[in-house]
């Protein structure tokens, strides 16, 4: 595992690099609230970095090298077949198209021929999010069914008809909450003969996320190569069954179908097979040692001001890492979107996660924090609190 002295030196090339983006105008970020797409994507490790700058010395056959990366990865994360694709919303949209082409066609249908085909694809209206429009980018027409807080199970079956492609559950906590689960949902695919797509993008840690999909029932799994993988933001992968990650890989680059569109490149391939042999190799309890070290120097720095903090367990959707709830009183005046844009205005850039507690409270995740970052988070809380504190006192 990496030194506390690798650690530094690893903080101290993050911060040289940071004089490319000031070459721009472009201020530095302390992600400390989710791996989130609008923030770059994360540092990547050496390991990363090294696979990638060497992939960029030469040239290839990719289709050779998307061949032996995913059997590779496949080997890695004890799933069947695997596939690396340009982010996890390609992922969704190239196995939505393989599900209308089928598993037997050589590549996907026209999209004249899609427009009779079988096409729609079952979501459930409590799990609706932005990401739907990767269904339809894959040619796909979203087939709602249930309710935004109950999805009866009648009401699934009889979603299904000669015109269903195939059925997408999203995972995560706050997709689940009102969701049959994915075993349930699984199995009355599978009786209509239709693959089951399962969305989860952000849903690592655990590193155990990239198998057991699969294991209930997902015929496609995918994942974002840029969040918890910290791999190249613009990867992603497709796990799951042979056929159906083969009829993946012919609607994919480097093959002329929706997925040519989404090209990747030799360098996103091997960052992202690093990534994963680097994540199914992690010390993970070390990890979790060095976030609840962040999250206490956080809390720390709040002590003695008109806040509360409590550890949460889990991610936003449910990810095994931890996070600092700091929550306060109305009467206190302060506001979660005034300090969150207080701290995003500073140099350099902190961001915090907010939504979850309304205007009474944030979140800090320490899964992207470097090395010195957490010291800065807090310090940059406590002063915004004991400012506006202050000032309304």
């Amino acid at each position: 595992m990496p030194s506390r002295v690798e650690d530094k030196e690893t903080a101290g090339r993050a911060l040289e690099a940071a004089g490319f983006y000031r070459s721009l105008g472009v201020g530095r970020l302390i992600n400390a609230a989710d791996t989130i797409t609008e923030y770059g994507g994360p540092r990547l490790p050496d390991e990363v970095r090294t696979a990638m700058a060497d992939a960029a010395g030469h040239q290839v056959d990719v289709g050779q090298l998307m061949r032996a990366a995913g059997a590779r990865i496949a080997e890695l994360t004890g799933n069947p077949a695997a596939l690396v694709v340009n982010g996890a919303a390609a992922g969704l949209a190239v196995a939505v198209t393989a599900s209308i082409a089928g598993r037997e066609r050589p590549i996907a249908i026209s999209l004249e021929q899609a427009q009779a085909a079988r096409r729609e694809v079952v979501v459930l209206c409590c799990q609706r999010n932005p990401y739907d429009a990767a269904i339809v980018a894959g040619g796909g027409v979203v087939r709602q069914v249930g309710y935004s807080d109950s999805t009866p199970i009648d009401e699934v079956r009889e979603a299904i008809s000669p015109t269903t492609a195939a059925v997408v559950w999203f995972a995560g906590t706050r997709f689940e909450q009102y969701s049959p689960s994915l075993e349930t949902i699984a199995g009355i695919a599978h009786d209509a003969g239709l693959p089951v797509i399962v969305d989860a993008a952000a849903q690592l840690p655990p590193v155990s996320n990239l198998w057991t999909y699969h294991r209930r029932g997902a015929d496609l799994v995918i994942f974002s190569g840029g969040k918890g993988l910290k791999g190249p933001q613009s990867s992603g992968l497709i796990l799951g069954e042979v056929g159906w990650v083969a009829a993946c890989a012919r609607n994919s680059y480097p093959w002329h179908s929706v997925g040519r569109t989404m090209k990747t490149s030799k360098e996103n391939i091997a960052g992202l097979l690093a990534a994963v042999e680097r994540a199914v190799g992690l010390d993970w309890a070390d990890h979790e040692r060095r976030w609840a070290e962040d999250l206490a120097e956080v809390e720390t720095r709040l002590v003695g001001l008109p806040v509360r903090t409590r550890t949460v367990p889990t991610g936003r959707l449910g990810q095994t890492c931890p996070r600092l709830e700091v929550s306060w009183d109305p009467s206190t005046g302060l506001l979660a979107t005034e300090l969150a844009g207080d701290l995003a205005g500073g140099d350099p850039s902190v961001r915090v996660a907010t939504g979850e507690l309304g205007e009474l409270g944030v979140h800090i995740n320490p899964y992207s924090l470097q090395p010195g970052e957490a010291a800065h988070v807090g310090r940059a809380l406590a002063d915004f609190v004991a400012r506006r504190t202050r000032r309304t006192s």
